[in-house]
């Protein structure tokens, strides 16, 4: 009997790491959106309170210091994983988390953390700020990206997008290929196919269940698209690229 494959969501996968914060859920949520959204004045509102002095924070070290820095790292990494599911490029989130992780490893009082804290959260949302401000100056096409972005659990539509936007389909598909680049379905796809290859080298769920949680038709159909995105399988990206051996994910 084959076994009973639940239902995941990619927002549970963003979520997954909140478990170690020790913080109330929704205002952490609320932080990492805002980032996200490139929102420069809301982030900068929300960096009054020093990081070393956050309440909620759990212990992860009995040294206060390395306390800070892990909570920091988990933090930067979250930071980075909510700009690339609102189209940072992979390699971008990386460096800088990458860059930060080094600056927090290296840090040698709380103060420091706090300002190292500060400036990823600006930083990141300064690029997300740009990259909206880039990629589109319509509004229309803004907010169908913004519900793409909230909606890859989701089969999406053009007439949903039409709808949301308040324009008919025909004009509204003419209107994304001329801004974007792309026919809305190839966005789609390009922007599920991003967080699929995150969600395959960094988390512990099967093909299967991410092929669901991204709303493809079937699991054959999301491997033959995902296949003709980056010329190789779910199962050999994984392989080549997973953060864990194959066979945690069987």
């Amino acid at each position: 009997m084959a076994k009973h494959k639940r239902t995941i969501s990619y927002q549970e996968f963003l979520h997954k790491e909140y478990e170690l914060l020790h913080a109330p859920f929704e205002p952490e949520a609320a932080f990492y959106e805002t980032i996200r959204s490139g929102n420069l004045e809301a982030v900068e509102a929300l960096l009054q309170e020093p990081f070393h002095e956050k309440r909620g924070i759990g212990v992860l070290s009995k040294n206060p210091l390395s306390n800070l820095k892990y909570h920091l790292t988990i933090s930067i990494a979250l930071i980075a994983r909510y700009c690339m599911s609102g189209g940072m490029s992979l390699s971008e989130a990386y460096s800088l988390s990458d860059y930060y992780i080094q600056m927090t490893d290296e840090a040698e009082s709380a103060e420091e953390i706090s300002e190292i804290h500060d400036e990823a959260c600006r930083n990141y949302a300064r690029l997300m700020n740009q990259r909206r401000a880039h990629i589109s100056n319509s509004r229309p096409i803004r907010t169908c990206i913004n519900y793409i972005y909230e909606h890859m659990h989701t089969r999406i539509t053009v007439e949903k997008l039409a709808k949301v936007s308040n324009l008919s389909a025909p004009y509204l598909s003419r209107l994304f290929k001329h801004e974007t680049g792309y026919s809305i379905s190839q966005y789609i796809q390009l922007k599920k196919i991003e967080m699929a290859k995150e969600m395959l080298t960094t988390s512990n769920y099967s093909i299967a269940e991410i092929s669901v949680s991204l709303a493809f038709p079937s699991q054959s159909y999301f491997t033959n698209v995902f296949k003709k995105n980056t010329g190789v399988t779910p199962r050999l990206y994984r392989e080549q690229f997973g953060d864990h051996p194959v066979s945690d994910f069987i």
